[in-house]
């Protein structure tokens, strides 16, 4: 089940894959995926795929960054264990509201349009192997 409707929100603006988004004069980030408010520009939902080399930056140095520049939405993919970190901003900073995996489905309340079963993230559809091709996982 997938449902994804946020290209089309007109509150929201859908940026291309790691675009920039400029966070002060100084600081630029660049999510994985990033949704933006159309009125402002402001990080609303950053989406950062952890990384399976090098998880730490991912994972300690940009959610810190995160935090601190109070995103309203984070949400952590992680191909190492198949599942999704949900965080929500709060006064005290991020607050990890769930990890999502298999069945369960990513969706937030702010915006109804999008629904993705987490295993759909992780799947590979069937046109990335070619038929004869041995793939080593």
């Amino acid at each position: 089940m997938m449902t994804a409707g946020v290209a089309n929100l007109p509150s929201t603006r859908l940026l291309a894959p790691r675009a920039q988004v400029r966070i002060s004069r100084t600081t630029t980030l660049c999510p994985d995926l990033a949704l933006v408010t159309a009125a402002t520009g402001k990080l609303w939902l950053a989406v950062e795929i952890v990384s399976t080399d090098d998880h730490r930056s991912d994972t300690v140095i940009k959610k810190q960054i995160y935090e601190d520049i109070r995103v309203p939405r984070l949400w952590m993919v992680d191909p190492r264990y198949d599942n999704v970190e949900v965080y929500h901003s709060t006064e005290w900073g991020l607050a990890l509201k769930g990890i999502l995996a298999g069945n369960e489905v990513l969706a937030e309340a702010l915006i109804p349009e999008f629904q993705i079963v987490i295993a759909e993230l992780f799947t590979v559809p069937p046109e990335a192997h070619p038929p004869g091709k041995i793939l080593f996982e």
